[in-house]
């Protein structure tokens, strides 16, 4: 245990010295809150994670037709598998993005979600993160500094590298720049320094390689999103956003939006830029949606849904609010 405890205090020290920070809105003590990092790994069997993976790999595929039907054909709707109510008085439905379209066959390119074990001992997916998932950058910080704390670990115990994870994401992000340009420009978008992933906005376009950007670095001139430089104007051609979809254009969403680029959306609508993920997919990360996954599932795939949801109540009492499943 006194071994642990050093090892523990290593991990602060490391991730204070590396700035690693998750703002929280609102605090009593100040925005910053020192990343928590436990040193004891959660281990998940290779067998069990297999099952995980399947459950993961449908849902993100199952979402993505979701949304596509959403802002298209309406057929979950029209079929009475989801309720009408639940998309058209869902406040992350966005009339204005139902004709935007992007290129690629995907409409929602990253997908991210909360993962507990249920009473049956097996994993649930509580929550799905469809606008701007994140929690990727954290995670590649995670394994850094544990690696450093623990390098028995990397000598006795074998993990899955992260780097194939954003390998892919540079390439399907490549693919969606202009087809005329082989080096397509990208940016990754964020709301500021007080967002609560600032860092990881920070953390993540420097590893890949993109340039950081505010709203008010980009512009809408000619059918294009432009970023302002020293050297004049640069041509964007993808977008990674962390801005929250009706935050994305004040001309069609949020009117009183400071943190979007005006014009955003016509400019998607002609095909001159593309997001990931594109404004208006926080409709499918409605609570009240996971209740007709089943359905959903096996109306649009055929087949049943692999991983459970779960559902969960707060409940107040004397001592404070206590959460049930």
């Amino acid at each position: 245990m006194e071994e642990l405890e050093l090892r523990n205090q290593e991990i602060i020290n490391k991730l204070k010295e590396n700035g690693v920070t998750y703002n929280v809105y609102n605090a009593d003590n100040g925005g910053n809150r020192a990343w928590k990092l436990d040193p004891i790994p959660f281990l998940i069997h290779q067998k069990e994670w297999q099952n995980i993976e399947k459950g993961l790999k449908q849902r993100a595929h199952l979402l993505d037709l979701i949304l596509k039907d959403i802002y298209g054909p309406q057929l979950l709707i029209k079929k009475n598998i989801i309720p009408a109510e639940l998309v058209f008085d869902n406040s992350g439905f966005l009339q204005p993005c139902f004709d935007v379209k992007q290129k690629l066959q995907n409409q929602l390119l990253i997908y991210a979600c909360d993962m507990a074990r249920g009473p049956d001992g097996k994993m649930w997916l509580l929550d799905n993160r469809t606008q701007s998932p994140s929690g990727s950058g954290y995670t590649l910080e995670n394994r850094t500094v544990m690696a450093k704390v623990f390098p028995e670990l990397n000598k006795n115990i074998y993990r899955n590298r992260l780097s194939p994870y954003f390998i892919h994401l540079q390439q399907t992000v490549a693919t969606l720049g202009n087809l005329s340009n082989e080096n397509p420009k990208v940016v990754f978008l964020t709301p500021g320094v007080d967002n609560e992933t600032y860092f990881e906005h920070v953390y993540l376009s420097s590893y890949l390689g993109y340039t950081l950007v505010q709203g008010s670095d980009l512009l809408v001139r000619d059918g294009f999103v432009w970023l302002k430089s020293i050297d004049g104007l640069e041509r964007v051609d993808v977008i990674i956003r962390r801005v929250d979809d009706e935050w994305c254009d004040p001309l069609e969403l949020r009117q009183n939006s400071l943190l979007g680029v005006p014009g955003l959306l016509q400019v998607m609508r002609m095909g001159n830029v593309a997001v990931v993920n594109p404004p208006g997919a926080s409709v499918v990360e409605n609570y009240g949606m996971m209740a007709f996954m089943q359905n959903a599932c096996k109306f649009l795939l055929d087949e049943p849904l692999q991983m459970k949801f779960g559902s969960y109540l707060v409940v107040w009492t004397k001592q404070g609010a206590e959460l049930r499943t």
